[in-house]
């Protein structure tokens, strides 16, 4: 491959000679003055061209995209990463990194990040204690990944519900990602890269969305040109919808997010935003599972048994600040500051099979139980990383050095709520064996619900005290190195250190006696990754990666040791190594057609060790004690295979092992939620200028529930007990452009009106239910 070095978009820097480029006469006119991004292209060694013969230019039409990263032209393929540490292309990088662009996102259908990342091979869902019901749980190749959220490179603390109205694209990346973006990232990370306000040229594009069950979501993109130094950019959203066939339940979103670009010299570049979201929901704990394995399986046509006081709110506010200074053509910084704040709170109600018991004046019967769940956390966080680029010639040789310092603040506070209910209908098997309990049936003796369900609890809400005080303050020091050895070879490295001091407070919310852990550590990770270049088009790469988490590294379940919550040992937190990752990874990219399709293939090897399976289950304890892998196979295409036919699809089969445990048991079963197949295909065929259709499928093989790193929850007999059923879910899509300032946009999910399955708690009580068939059409309007 000919080698291409990313520079900064905003910085006016000659061009270099290159390649034919692929835009169309406008966006190629746009990009000279905008620079968004520059690339360099080397010319190509491996191409006998006479040094008087002009290169060729191809001039295709295409719409405008704002996005500084996007492949021109090609719509679903994006050429750089939004993180200006990956210095190459994403076709020359060692590294399995997934992108999504807004135009994929936004032809998709979907809008929360759970419903994006849910469509990506290699990434499934989970839940955690009571359901998780902060936000979302991501496990990537089979790691926990619900706190390796990233924005604009900054974590991005907390379990809020984060949504793609500002998002420009999303990168994936596969594996572990220490180097970059410190602990945790035993998996990989997500990283949202954020729409920034540009001196290129004035845009506004107003959407408006209607649809089954009640849907409605308007947003509004502009960006104004103040003069040639100053730029401002919005984006409002606001949108409504029932959760389909499953109202009363709801989503609300309201969002907005101001971008003010100002740059008073070529060399310096000052930009401050400010992100504002405040989702609001009714949410539906789905179903759950009901008979005994092999015939465990979900129950059916389970009422929506929400209550109407019900809630799931997250709400955040975020400013941003940036800050690129270039000194010279070799040498540039970058400064990023954010200031953070979220509040989150949830009331919801769980459901599960039950038999009454004889004393119930209805006699005995099966039913469904309902229960509450309910918890609160204020995230407050600093954040401030700062980049120092510098290339340099050693040794006859051309680096790209990176130096990062990078300075984090996170707390979080958790707490709970006071709820009093009333009208207990029922007599139901207590938790312990011969005992009742009084508790809520949701059907009735006739196999109906129950006359006024959804207000059957009579809840009384009031915010409670706080239970866990989590904070962890981190230094971070990172160097990075990229450097072509010959034509052929290219190798990139990296260190860093992460120095952290940790501390937990926790509240008996009944006694109020307290408890105080802390403890300090410093992490060491790092990576190297091999390129070779096998013609103009292709490579192949071969990485390794290391990550770490600390002990008590997740933020939302204090000494829930065996969820990522501290280890305490003897009253003390447990003198524990972190727990790590090495992963290992060969792998292609192929840059075809033109560079308009973009092959990959990956092998790869995760071996997470150390891990913390709890404290105190026994008389020595358990911390320090599991060890899991999981290999596989992952093949990825992204961009335009033909003129008229573009596509975003991906396959991953894997297999994961318990390797060592604690509980003997565990050693040689697969892990908790983790399914071993997965696959996405999104296709567009453009059939006319006007009009285009297309088609998305999405597949997810069998998992099983459990606890979060261990084995999946099994019986006595060994086999896996809380199974999430395999499913395949289609969508469709269509737009068609009235003229070049109006289209309209048709997406109808789940065509098949397929009953699916997202993930199960490891009790099998709670179970995710996937969106029924719906119907959305969007009409958007660029002035």
């Amino acid at each position: 491959m000919s080698k291409q070095i990313k520079t900064i978009a905003s910085f006016r820097t000659p061009t270099y000679a290159n390649n034919a480029l692929n835009k169309n006469s406008l966006a190629a006119g746009i990009a000279a003055a905008m620079l968004l991004p520059l690339a360099a292209f080397a010319a190509d060694e491996k191409q006998d061209q006479p040094d008087n013969k002009l290169n060729v230019v191809k001039v295709e039409a295409a719409a405008i995209d704002p996005n500084p990263n996007a492949q021109p032209g090609v719509p679903y393929k994006a050429q750089f990463s939004g993180d200006e540490r990956h210095t190459r292309p994403l076709a020359e990088t060692p590294q399995n990194i997934s992108v999504l662009t807004k135009a994929q996102i936004d032809e998709s259908g979907y809008t929360d990040l759970k419903q994006i990342l849910d469509a990506q091979p290699g990434i499934t869902l989970g839940t955690g204690e009571n359901g998780n019901a902060f936000g979302d749980r991501y496990i990537i190749r089979g790691q926990e990944a619900r706190s390796d959220v990233f924005v604009d490179g900054l974590r991005d603390p907390g379990m809020t519900t984060r949504e793609s109205f500002v998002v420009e694209q999303i990168e994936i990346s596969k594996g572990p990602n220490s180097s970059f973006a410190g602990r945790g990232t035993s998996g990989g990370a997500i990283n949202a890269i954020t729409k920034q306000a540009t001196t290129d040229y004035d845009f506004s594009t107003l959407a408006t969305g209607i649809g089954s069950d009640k849907h409605t979501r308007v947003t509004l993109d502009t960006n104004q040109v103040i003069n040639e130094q100053a730029a401002v950019r919005a984006n409002l959203l606001y949108g409504y919808e029932e959760v389909p066939d499953r109202a009363p339940a709801d989503r609300e979103r309201k969002g907005v997010a101001l971008s003010g670009l100002y740059m008073p010299s070529d060399e310096l570049e000052v930009v401050l935003d400010y992100y504002g979201m405040d989702a609001k929901d009714n949410p539906d704990l789905g179903g759950f599972l009901i008979g005994d394995v092999p015939n465990r399986k979900p129950a059916k046509s389970v009422p929506v048994y929400a209550q109407q006081q019900d809630f799931q709110e997250s709400d955040v506010d975020t400013f941003t600040a940036r800050v690129k200074y270039r000194f010279n053509s070799d040498v540039r910084l970058s400064n990023i500051t954010r200031q953070g704040t979220s509040e989150n709170g949830y009331v919801v109600t769980g459901a599960r099979s039950a038999t009454t018991a004889a004393t119930n004046p209805g006699g005995i019967y099966e039913t469904i139980t309902l229960s509450t769940h309910q918890g609160w956390q204020d995230v407050d966080y600093f954040a401030n990383q700062t980049n120092l680029f510098i290339n340099k010639n050693l040794a006859g040789k051309d680096h790209e050095f990176i130096v990062s310092l990078e300075y984090t603040d996170h707390s979080v506070l958790n707490g709970v709520y006071s709820v009093g209910s009333s009208g207990q209908n029922c007599i139901v098997p207590g938790r312990t064996a011969g005992t009742t309990s009084s508790t809520w049936c949701a059907v009735g003796a006739n196999g109906k619900s129950v006359n006024g369900l959804n207000t059957l609890m009579n809840r009384q809400i009031t915010k409670g005290t706080w239970d866990t005080d989590w904070a962890v303050e981190t230094t971070s020091l990172a160097l990075m190195d990229t450097v072509d050895l010959t034509d052929d070879w290219t190798v990139f490295a990296g260190v860093r250190a992460d120095q952290f001091d940790f501390d937990l407070k926790t509240q008996n919310t009944s006694t109020l006696a307290q408890a105080e852990y802390d403890y300090s550590d410093t992490l060491v990770n790092g990576y190297v990754g091999i390129t070779y270049d096998i013609n103009s088009v292709g490579n192949i790469y071969f990485s390794y990666a290391t990550a770490s988490d600390i002990n008590g590294g997740e933020s939302d379940v204090g000494t829930s040791s065996g969820y990522g919550g501290t280890v305490i040992n003897n009253g003390e937190v447990a003198a524990a190594d972190p727990e790590s990752s090495k992963n290992i990874e060969l792998g292609t990219k192929w840059n075809i057609f033109d560079e308009q399709l973009l092959l990959t293939a990956a092998i790869f090897q995760i071996t997470k060790s150390d891990i913390m399976e709890g404290a105190n289950y026994d008389s020595v304890g358990t911390f320090n004690t599991g060890e899991n892998r999981v290999k596989g196979i992952e093949f990825g295409a992204t961009g335009a295979i033909t003129d008229k036919l573009t596509v975003q699809a991906g396959i991953t089969i894997m297999d994961a092992e318990v390797l060592e445990s604690a509980t003997a048991t565990y050693v040689g079963k697969t892990l908790s939620n983790f399914a071993e197949e997965t696959a996405v295909l999104q296709l567009k065929y453009q059939f006319t200028d006007n009009f285009s259709f297309g088609a998305a499928a999405k597949y997810e093989s069998e998992k099983f529930a459990g606890q979060p790193d261990t084995a999946a929850s099994f019986n006595a007999e060994g086999q896996y007990s809380q199974p999430v059923p395999s499913y395949t879910v289609y969508d469709l899509f269509s737009t068609y452009e009235f003229n070049e300032d109006l289209d309209v946009r048709l997406n109808v999910g789940n065509v098949t009106d397929k009953d699916y399955y997202l993930a199960a708690y490891r009790s099998g009580s709670f179970l995710y239910m996937g969106d029924a068939r719906n119907v959305r059409v969007t009409l958007t309007y660029d002035f």
